[in-house]
């Protein structure tokens, strides 16, 4: 077995615990713990007890790896490896009752800093719906027993997906970006889970994903599972406040970037 694999099963393993905890806590009551970034952005409870539970099972797995967590911070290694996990991705859909939440879980060789990492393994866990996405380097990825594969593009127009920030001062942005790639959707969907649109775009249910400003943990996982369906993925800005990341199908990602990166489309 190698270590991708290895790491992959580990990331599935705990993936589907945590989000059994997830689960049983949403059915319990959500009880908001605080706001981040803004008042719209905020932490549950739940969030923090999944990240910790996921924090404890790998250091007792893999006692000399790092650690980036989205409500727990970051704790070296000295293996090389990290692991880069955000423990309820879609906490507002979680503290609504909206399905659309998953735990996120990805390896990464080298600092956990999405310009230089190399991405070894990934778990995708939606508990609501049942499904686990699955990837690793060199494996492919996979929805339980079926491998994964991007779409092609359509006469018909690409399906879409993106998110806005919590942070009012962005939306106009967030919208004109919006009005620039609609003339090559088919439509537009906001689910308000980073991981679940990756993944819906490696599964193929969706064409094409972007969005600005999200974080490590929101893409760690997500982005392995479209490049090993045979998509592509760029984040641009890296060093702004609000990096892009485009990903799909090959070529719906090349219009993408063409037209929101290049800014001279056909």
């Amino acid at each position: 077995m190698t270590l991708e694999v290895e790491l992959g099963e580990l990331a599935v393993d705990i993936a589907r615990e945590a989000g059994e905890l997830a689960r049983t806590r949403r059915q319990q009551g959500v009880r908001l713990a605080a706001t981040k970034s803004t008042l719209a952005d905020i932490v549950t409870e739940a969030d923090r007890e999944v990240e910790a539970l996921i924090r404890e099972r790998l250091r007792t797995a893999r006692p000399s790896d790092g650690f980036l967590g989205e409500e727990s911070g970051a704790e070296a290694g000295d293996s090389g490896i990290t692991w880069v996990v955000d423990p309820i991705d879609g906490t507002v859909n979680y503290a609504y009752g909206i399905p659309a939440y998953n735990v996120s879980i990805a390896a990464v060789r080298g600092e956990p800093d999405p310009r230089t990492w190399e991405a070894l393994a990934a778990a995708v866990h939606a508990p609501a719906v049942g499904e686990t996405f699955r990837a690793a380097r060199g494996h492919g990825a996979w929805l339980d027993g079926t491998r994964l594969a991007v779409t092609e593009v359509t006469a018909a127009g690409a399906l879409l997906a993106t998110g806005f920030g919590y942070d009012p001062a962005t939306h106009d942005g967030d919208l004109a970006t919006v009005r620039r790639v609609m003339p090559i959707a088919r439509d537009l969907r906001r689910m308000g889970s980073a991981a679940l649109d990756l993944a819906y775009v490696a599964a193929g249910r969706l064409d094409g994903y972007f969005e600005r400003g999200l974080q490590p943990w929101d893409i760690a996982a997500g982005s392995l599972l479209v490049t090993e369906a045979g998509g592509a993925v760029t984040r641009t800005d890296a060093e702004a406040a609000r990096p892009l990341l485009i990903a799909g199908g090959v070529q719906v990602h090349a219009r993408l970037v063409k037209i929101l990166v290049e800014k001279n489309p056909d």
